[in-house]
This record gives C-alpha cells, sequence and structure tokens, in this order.
C-alpha cells in the first residue's frame, strides 16, 4: 500500500456467524478493493452493542469469529488494515464531539433508524446510542479520512449524512480538514434465503460461509422450487425458483445451460439442486479450509488483530489530533 492510494473503509457488525449473503453482498467486493485501494475493514462491535446490548458475551464471540472469517476468505493484512472498533478509543472520542454538532432531527429522520423500529419487535432499541448510530458511523469513516465508502444505491441515504456532518463540521471551524467521503457503488450481489426471504439468522433460512458440507446439502435440499413445475419434464420458470436464484450468482460459467434446460423440461429440480450442491461446495470448501485453520491457531489470528489495531490507532490519533487542532483545542 502506497499513500497516493485512496483510502476505503467499512465494516461489518458481530451480531451472528456470517452467512454466504454477507460474502456475496460485501466480502467478495472487500477481497478486490484492497488490490487497489488502502483500505481499512473493522470489525463493528460497538455498533453491534447498540442493539445486543444484553448479550456483550455473544458480540465478543461474533467478533472473533467474524475475524477468522475475514481472514478465510481473502482478506490480506498485508493489503489492508484489518482492526476491531472496540480498541481504536479514539472513534469514541470524535463520536462525541460529533454527538454535540449532529442536530437531533438528523437522527430521527434516518431511514435505517425508523426501518429497525418499525422491525425489530423482540429488543428495545429505543436508547441514546441506536440513535445517535449515524454520528458514531460517520466518526468511523472521518478519523480515517476515508475517501470513498462502498455501499449499494439503498445506502446511500446513510453516507449522505455522514457527509452532512463532516460538512457541519468544517463549517462550523472554518477548516476543511475532514474529507467528504464518495460513494463507492457496488453492484451488490444480493443472494436470498433457503425460503426466497432475506436471507437472516432470525429467519432461519441461512447458508453460514463456513457450512459444513452435509449441513449444506441439507438446506439445499430443502428450498422452494418453482411451485408450478410438478413433475421432472415440465416447464420450468427459474426467475421464480430460490434455487434459479442462487445459480444466477454462483453458476456464471454455464448459467445459460441450466436456464435453458430448466425452461424446456430437460433438467428436474433434484439434478438442479445437487448441481447447486456442487456449485457451492466449491465455494465454501477452501473458506471453511482456512477458517478451521484460523479458529486452531488463535493466537496467530490475535497477533494480526493486535497489528491491524496498531496501525489504526496510529492513524486514529493523528487525525484526530488535526481535528482537535482545526477546532482550537488541542
Amino acid at each position: 500500500m502506497t499513500d497516493t492510494k485512496e483510502i476505503i473503509l467499512s465494516g461489518m457488525r458481530p451480531t451472528g456467524a456470517l452467512h454466504l449473503g454477507n460474502y456475496f453482498g460485501a466480502l467478495k467486493n472487500w477481497v478486490k478493493l484492497q488490490d487497489k485501494y488502502k483500505c481499512y475493514y473493522f470489525i463493528a462491535d460497538w455498533h453491534a452493542l447498540m442493539s445486543d446490548y444484553d448479550e456483550p458475551a455473544a458480540v465478543k464471540k461474533y467478533s472473533e469469529d467474524m475475524l477468522c472469517v475475514f481472514l478465510s476468505v481473502g482478506l490480506d493484512p498485508s493489503k489492508c488494515v484489518i482492526f476491531r472498533q472496540s480498541d481504536v478509543l479514539k472513534h469514541l472520542e470524535l463520536f462525541f464531539i460529533f454527538s454535540a454538532i449532529t442536530p437531533l432531527s438528523w437522527l430521527e429522520r434516518c431511514p435505517s433508524y425508523k426501518e429497525a423500529l418499525q422491525n425489530i419487535e423482540n429488543k428495545d432499541i429505543r436508547n441514546y446510542a441506536f440513535l445517535g448510530y449515524p454520528a458514531l458511523q460517520a466518526a468511523d469513516i472521518a478519523i480515517y479520512l476515508a475517501d470513498k465508502v462502498p455501499v449499494g444505491k439503498d445506502q446511500l441515504p446513510h453516507l449522505e449524512l455522514t457527509r452532512e456532518i463532516i460538512r457541519r463540521f468544517n463549517h462550523l471551524y472554518s477548516t476543511d480538514v475532514m474529507v467528504e467521503p464518495e460513494a463507492l457503488l457496488t453492484q451488490f450481489q444480493k443472494l436470498n434465503g433457503t425460503d426466497g426471504r432475506k436471507m437472516s439468522k432470525s429467519y432461519g433460512n441461512t447458508i453460514y460461509i463456513t457450512e459444513k458440507k452435509d449441513e449444506l446439502t441439507k438446506k439445499v435440499k430443502s428450498m422452494i422450487t418453482d411451485p408450478e413445475r410438478i413433475h421432472s419434464t415440465d416447464i420450468g420458470h427459474p426467475e421464480v425458483c430460490t434455487v434459479g436464484g442462487y445459480h444466477k450468482i454462483v453458476s456464471e460459467d454455464n448459467l445459460d445451460e441450466i436456464i435453458s434446460k430448466c425452461r424446456n423440461g430437460k433438467i428436474g429440480c433434484v439434478q438442479c439442486k445437487n448441481m447447486l450442491i456442487e456449485k457451492l461446495e466449491n465455494i465454501i470448501s477452501p473458506i471453511r479450509e482456512k477458517y478451521n485453520y484460523y479458529k486452531g491457531n488463535m493466537a496467530e489470528v490475535k497477533k494480526i488483530l493486535d497489528k491491524g489495531n496498531t496501525s489504526a490507532r496510529q492513524t486514529a490519533g493523528e487525525n484526530l489530533n488535526k481535528f482537535k487542532e482545526a477546532m482550537k483545542y488541542d
């Protein structure tokens, strides 16, 4: 990595074991970005505690597991900085500064906050920390002077709120020390759960990134297929089939052939599922093997995390000092 590279920051909340939706939706892209940008990838455990405050031990457990998955999918600590949010206290210091300058109305109108209040029924998230989520998110991004943040179009309003907070800081203190991050629009590959709904641990429809083959086989065979197709020779409609949706993502090399055979009744659902099992196992198997290695060598994993934390602390500390100087509060 060189200083001429643009800076990217992205994180993931450790609220459960990572699944294929996380892989195709973010991690696969992160691996590609580390070769072109100076990337900071972090385990967002404070963000997780905002909603899972009653399960701190679980957040810690999933944080350690997440780190092993990060390394297993191909994030390379020689190409990117991998760290844990709670190990870099400067995030909280900048979060407090942003909390002081961010109008309450900005936080209350945040789309993700409104959506969470409507959809999360099993937890009480009407707390100060969860409302302040956008200010912490802005601090995460600003403290590394990130130039770009990889997002999908649906996340643009969230990033714009970060940009507004940073603009307010620069305006209040007559400075340009903070960078307004741009969106790095990414065509995320959306993978539904085994039942056709959004992949989520709360729905029990997930396929984990490190899934064992017997469990993978069981889950794929339980997938919902075309409801109008009774016999293997019936005409299929892959566009309404969960298995067909998976093939569109993992079977690029022979997708046209699979779709054609399905539409013309030349391949049955059982055979189609078996083909999918093979495709998914080819993706998961090498990740699972590396994951098992790292889980068995946590001392090595800890050294990698310590190195990433040290690098992140240094950069965050230097940048926070610049921000305080601009505030004349150093």
